[in-house]
């Protein structure tokens, strides 16, 4: 009896023990979770870029370390984004690691959100934000965290709005919407009613920028209305106030009531000074200076267009709507006739082509209207000739007339025959149904005395025939081995096909596709009328403008330029007429 009742006092004694343990254990962990949050309270009330917040972050960041708690490390270096004003980059790789430690998909995904956030608000570069924010989709995309899902889809909304992807934009933001919009009167925390407000007005706001450049104003004018209806009376919202002033004043400006839209760009402007958003307060500054150019108000238009410039030489950026910007400089200054301020311009604007066609390269097709870089270069070459050699002018003006007389004999020849050759073309276009496609359809064809098997011969006129429907003759730097991989066969065999079938080699064949494909776009196809011959050749699969210039001349005998310019003259004359 004594021996059982001894057993259970010791079985008793250490049931205590264990509690005990696990109540000492938890209250150590619940200090440590205090712990970080006083640490985050304390640093939380500075404000962005302030480095004093390091003194508390460094010790969050120690003592997550040394405890391997990566989830709270991630924490740390996510604040520690806000707090750096010049290390967001290295800050937000920092964690994205502690997150992948973690092994926590959501942490993850918010992590790779925070460096595209760094990309895009930070530093405008919308392509390397982009790759961010669709590496954070694949672990955002099946969470049950909705609010993480659709704020990134949000962002991945915003980069494509700006790369000029409209259509796609205003997709991703109208879902966005509907799920920010049903959580406003949830029964969930204040606070993330308000997050829940933000993302709702931020979607309309977006939404208002695609219908805009759409040119949908009857719905942009519908969301600015709902939008300013439904924002709160608190001043936690005036940035997406500002937004709406700015939609609101661009509106106005369209309907042509200038005074009216640079009161409203009065109200939009001060927010958007005041936490440094520069994207927005060079559109203002454009939009205003145009309407005070419509005013006939020189002075202020000036003043504003110099804004712009401004914040593009401080940020080395600018959105191409706001190009113009440039251009209207360049115009005031050639008619008052001061060469040097031109040529700064016409420099300014050079360098803003290059970067845009950099982040926007599938748009420059559509910047390149007034000037386009050829004739920047040349009027940047003839100012500079101005300003360095003006007691020269006189000389060289004359060697210009001398020169322009002789090869005027030769430009008229050459015009001629340019005529003729494009008159041969149509003839061969029209004989063709306007389709063009010299290449017989590989199906019809009948099977030769061939060194390959039968089967071989069938699947490959298959393939072809296939390859040629689909255009996959556009795909830049295709080979006869990478379509030997896709068709399951090898090279030598398309090789030996080739010269078979098409009495030719691989390169020919698809150089042939290619031509007779540009010239068809060209001939019928009002929106590649208006591409530069570069933007052809580069839509066409060639790496460069000079190779697809002679390919094109060699098969149709005339330069695609050439082309190009007669068939708008051609359509030109049939509107006159």
């Amino acid at each position: 009896m004594k021996k059982e009742f001894h057993e259970k006092q010791i079985k008793k004694g250490m049931n205590k023990t264990i509690f005990s343990f696990f109540v000492f254990f938890t209250i150590c962990q619940l200090s440590a979770q205090d712990y970080y949050s006083a640490l985050r309270n304390k640093y939380w009330i500075y404000e962005e870029n302030d480095q004093k917040a390091f003194h508390y972050l460094n010790i969050y960041i120690s003592k997550a370390k040394k405890e391997k708690n990566y989830a709270e490390l991630f924490q740390a270096y996510d604040d520690a984004i806000r707090y750096s004003p010049n290390k967001k980059i290295e800050y937000a790789d920092s964690a994205i690691s502690a997150a992948k430690l973690s092994g926590n998909s959501d942490l993850i995904g918010s992590s790779y959100i925070s460096k595209g956030a760094v990309y895009y608000f930070t530093y405008r570069k919308f392509q390397p934000a982009l790759n961010e924010y669709l590496k954070a989709y694949e672990y955002t995309k099946n969470t049950d965290d909705e609010f993480l899902k659709y704020q990134n889809l949000y962002h991945i909304g915003v980069v494509k709005s700006y790369l000029g992807y409209y259509e796609e934009a205003l997709q991703l933001f109208k879902s966005c919407n509907v799920y920010f919009k049903s959580k406003i009167k949830a029964n969930i925390h204040p606070n993330l009613i308000k997050n829940h407000q933000k993302g709702y007005l931020n979607c309309l706001h977006q939404m208002i920028v695609c219908y805009q450049q759409l040119g949908n104003y009857t719905e942009s004018e519908k969301l600015i209305k709902e939008g300013l209806d439904a924002l709160p009376k608190d001043s936690f919202f005036n940035l997406e106030k500002s937004y709406f002033y700015k939609s609101e004043a661009i509106t106005e400006f369209n309907k042509k009531s200038y005074l009216n839209s640079i009161q409203i760009f009065n109200k939009a402007l001060p927010e958007f000074i005041k936490i440094n958003d520069y994207t927005f307060a060079s559109v203002i500054y454009y939009y205003r200076g145009s309407a005070y150019d419509e005013l006939k108000n020189t002075e202020k238009a000036l003043s504003d267009y110099k804004k712009v410039d401004s914040i593009f030489n401080k940020y080395q950026f600018i959105l191409p709507e706001l190009r113009n910007n440039y251009e209207k400089l360049i115009t005031f200054y050639r008619n008052k006739n001061q060469p040097k301020e031109e040529l700064y311009y016409t420099k300014q604007l050079l360098k803003a082509d290059s970067i845009i066609s950099t982040d926007f390269k599938y748009l420059s097709n559509r910047i390149h209207r007034d000037y386009d870089t050829k004739s920047l270069l040349e009027a940047q070459s003839n100012l500079e000739k101005t300003n360095s050699f003006g007691k020269f002018l006189l000389i060289f003006s004359f060697v210009v007339i001398l020169v322009l007389i002789l090869f005027l004999a030769y430009w008229l020849r050459k015009k001629k025959e340019i005529q003729i050759k494009y008159e041969e073309l149509l003839e061969k276009i029209s004989s063709k149904n306007t389709k063009i496609k010299e290449n017989a359809d590989l199906n019809k064809l009948t099977e030769k005395n061939s060194k390959i098997e039968i089967k071989t011969v069938q699947l490959l006129k298959s393939k072809f025939s296939d390859f040629e429907k689909n255009n996959g003759f556009l795909e830049k730097g295709i080979t006869a081995g990478k379509l030997a991989i896709e068709f399951g066969t090898n090279a030598t065999y398309i090789s030996q096909f080739m010269n078979e079938y098409q009495g030719c080699n691989f390169n020919t064949y698809i150089n042939k596709l290619r031509i007779d494909y540009a010239t068809e776009k060209i001939y019928n196809n009002k929106l590649w009328q208006k591409y530069s011959v570069e933007d052809i050749a580069l839509a066409c699969g060639f790496s460069n403008r000079q190779s697809f210039s002679n390919l094109f001349y060699e098969q149709n005998g005339i330069r695609p330029a050439d082309f190009l310019k007669k068939r708008k003259e051609e359509i030109r004359l049939k509107r006159v007429s």
